[in-house]
């Protein structure tokens, strides 16, 4: 009998032999189950994940799951997608065997989300709730590819959200000189602002910075590594993608700035030059934008407001995608395909010149 009563302590000792999927033969034991329906519980979901059997409990499956992304995927990526796992679908469906999961359900999970609030009373953005459907749906997907689930409960029941922003925030050059007159001049957190509105580079390759990777000479910054920040420590990886690989040119005032600036730091090669969390940059952006009243935007909106700038300023695709370290020009042609404010109309006045010739 596999599950048998531990005299000493009252508690229930589950043990019995498995054979894993090279066919090689184990013993398994585990002790302190309340009772002998937990420990014969316990049993049945073990062999259920070891055979990979699709009647196995949909918590027990994500788990499966994310330890093969952890192989595949940035460490940060995981970490969102356990995150939402957790919080958003785990909750509805994770005492569920992934096999009994019906469209319905999903259905009724959908309209929950759709009914569920932030802090402050706000609805979940069109594109987080898109997010966290593609979550689950991924999920399934990886079962019928790879257990031998039936189908995707998520293709009958559709999905919810956007996977398109709205319209695109950003600073154009006067509204950042506007922000510029909140900051102190010389201090590092000025520094990093100046740097990501005059390079458009994504947060954690600035945040991965060293003096090493600054020229003031040349005028050049090299990016070729990205950090995610916490209290347990800095996780250091490749860029993005591998165009993010890359050494962007900076005028002489940001390179000037930036050499007095890497001047107050310890001279190593590998000291960090902005080794803040982004939300010192986040809680002095918004400090900002209340004091001068100036229209809101996100800390990664300044990446936006830089392409929108080159844009502005005549600057061809392909040069902006490789300054951005976009892995093909047609992201950037979709995500920057916009103008500044007032821009159409000028497009329009230059074609009305136009056909008044033909």
């Amino acid at each position: 009998m596999s599950a048998s009563k531990d005299k000493k302590t009252g508690k229930w000792i589950c043990q019995f032999r498995y054979k894993d999927s090279a066919g090689q033969c184990h013993k398994k034991f585990r002790r302190g189950f309340a009772t002998k329906k937990d420990a014969l519980t316990w049993e049945r979901e073990f062999l259920l994940v070891t055979r990979r059997d699709p009647m196995m409990l949909f918590s027990s499956f994500t788990e499966i799951y994310l330890q093969d992304m952890s192989h595949r995927l940035r460490a940060s990526t995981v970490r969102g997608k356990r995150y939402i796992i957790k919080e958003k679908i785990l909750p509805r469906f994770g005492n569920l065997p992934i096999s009994r999961i019906r469209p319905c359900d999903v259905r009724s999970w959908e309209a929950a989300l759709l009914q569920e609030v932030r802090p402050g009373g706000r609805p979940y953005s069109p594109t987080y709730l898109k997010t966290i459907y593609n979550q689950l749906n991924a999920i399934f997907n990886y079962a019928v590819k790879y257990y031998e689930l039936r189908e995707n409960p998520c293709r009958k029941a559709g999905s919810i959200g956007s996977g398109q922003a709205g319209e695109m925030q950003f600073w154009t050059l006067a509204e950042y000189r506007r922000f510029l007159q909140a900051l102190s001049p010389d201090a590092p957190t000025t520094c990093a602002f100046q740097t990501l509105y005059f390079t458009g580079m994504r947060i954690g390759e600035l945040l991965a910075l060293t003096r090493a990777d600054l020229d003031p000479a040349a005028r050049t910054i090299r990016i070729n590594k990205s950090c995610q920040r916490s209290r347990k420590g800095d996780i250091v990886t490749p860029p993005k993608t591998t165009r993010s690989n890359r050494t962007v040119s900076i005028p002489s005032f940001l390179a000037n700035l930036l050499s007095r600036y890497a001047d107050t730091l310890p001279p190593d090669d590998s000291t960090l030059l902005f080794p803040f969390h982004k939300y010192a940059l986040v809680r002095e952006l918004e400090n900002a934008c209340t004091k001068l009243g100036l229209k809101r935007i996100r800390l990664h909106d300044l990446r936006h407001s830089h392409a929108s700038l080159l844009i502005e300023l005549g600057f061809t695709p392909l040069l902006i995608a490789e300054r951005l370290g976009h892995e093909k020009v047609e992201t950037t042609m979709n995500v920057y395909s916009h103008l500044y404010p007032g821009k159409q109309q000028e497009v329009a006045e230059r074609l009305e010149l136009l056909a008044q010739v033909l």
